[in-house]
């Protein structure tokens, strides 16, 4: 059996899916050529962590797709003297590659197991500028708040206000919000205390993030 060049994977990854996808900002194609996604999933997963197609980490949840994981940090542009907050820790590699670019990135799972298998895969990568939190966040995370950047990796119905009043000003937010099949990648920027700009960036479908309150389907 001839063993796979991670390398060359995630070169050509990078290349075929997520160029193609309008991801051009030369930050973030550096940070996914330098943060190895092989190291954020199972062993028996490796050969598809470049696929694209988002992974099962447990939980009925999953890894995102790596173009969307480009695209969100594409739009949320983060500086280094960012404090970043994450909802939903999953796997850990968003989380590495938020946090290869903040000052600090507060992560929040509702798994206690998935928040320590993402904190062994960062000790690994010698990344130590994450705060792990393990919490139900579907409402909002203030505790270590206010943000810079907001993430949340599962989709929901709407956003609870409460996300967007922890934005410092100038802060962005990254949600998909909608109900299956049609929901919108959203960035949201706080202008100031009282007024938000909303930018939707693409069209896609997400697993819900867990404990959100969905809202039914109306019926003709």
């Amino acid at each position: 059996m001839i063993e796979m060049n991670f390398e060359t994977a995630r070169h050509n990854m990078i290349e075929q899916q997520i160029r193609p996808w309008n991801v051009i900002d030369p930050v973030t194609l550096e940070t996914l050529e330098t943060i190895p996604r092989e190291n954020f999933v199972v062993d028996e997963l490796k050969e598809s962590a470049f696929s694209d197609v988002e992974l099962p980490i447990g939980h009925n949840q999953y890894m995102l797709a790596p173009k969307i994981e480009a695209k969100i940090l594409q739009a949320v542009q983060i500086k280094e003297t960012d404090n970043v907050l994450e909802i939903g820790t999953g796997s850990g590699y968003l989380t590495a590659l938020l946090a290869h670019l903040a000052d600090q990135v507060n992560t929040v799972e509702i798994h206690a197991d998935l928040s320590e298998q993402a904190q062994a895969r960062l000790r690994a990568e010698s990344i130590e500028n994450v705060n792990f939190i393990i919490a139900d966040a579907a409402n909002g995370y203030s505790e270590a708040g206010p943000y810079d950047v907001i993430v949340i990796s599962g989709s929901m119905p709407e956003l609870p206000e409460r996300f967007k009043q922890d934005l410092k000003v100038g802060g962005r937010l990254f949600a998909v919000i909608g109900n299956d099949p049609i929901m919108e990648a959203t960035l949201i920027t706080r202008v100031s205390n009282t007024q938000f700009a909303e930018e939707t960036l693409f069209e896609t479908e997400l697993p819900a993030l867990e404990k959100v309150s969905l809202k039914e389907a109306f019926e003709f």
